[in-house]
């Protein structure tokens, strides 16, 4: 593996705080290069209706600060959901992917512990993902669940890793 450039990764400020509408932007170019030019899926389902309310994580390169890869953590009633993981092509070969991945399962558990979930000892993130990459998510402890199904005119899998909120 070569070595990664300098970056950072950062979460993108709350809704209503400063500068988080042009870091949102961000995520979003990132994710129409990979999801809309690179793979074909349409460009009027990559925004949607959680974006607004969602927490976004950015990796970029540092000191330039270009984006090259995104995350997205939905919190839904009883579970996360990890969502719009992206990395620029020409950065893939550096398991940005994982540190992403990473970023997202530490905020989940800080959020958890703060909301008062920690009682249960646990939290379940939840992932649809594309066929290809299903092993990728396997490597964070994701099992699959359920039938693969068609989002957005690709097969995917519903992925679910249970977090333990004690380490």
């Amino acid at each position: 593996m070569a070595f990664a450039p300098a970056h950072e990764i950062i979460t993108v400020p709350a809704p209503g705080q400063p500068g988080r509408d042009e870091l949102k932007q961000q995520c979003y170019d990132v994710r129409i290069d990979v999801f809309h030019h690179e793979q074909g899926f349409p460009l009027d389902t990559e925004i949607d209706e959680y974006d607004e309310e969602a927490i976004h994580i950015l990796l970029r390169l540092v000191p330039s600060l270009k984006p090259i890869g995104t995350i997205r953590c939905v919190k839904m009633k009883d579970y996360y959901k990890l969502t719009r993981l992206a990395v620029l092509k020409d950065y893939r070969k550096y398991r940005f992917g994982r540190a992403l991945v990473q970023s997202l399962h530490d905020y989940v558990k800080a959020d958890a512990r703060a909301s008062g979930l920690a009682g249960s000892g646990s939290v379940n993130v939840v992932a649809h993902s594309q066929i290809p990459v299903k092993e990728f998510y396997g490597k964070f402890g994701y099992v699959p669940e359920g039938e693969e199904f068609d989002e957005d005119g690709a097969p995917h899998q519903k992925m679910v890793a249970r977090l333990s909120l004690s380490d």
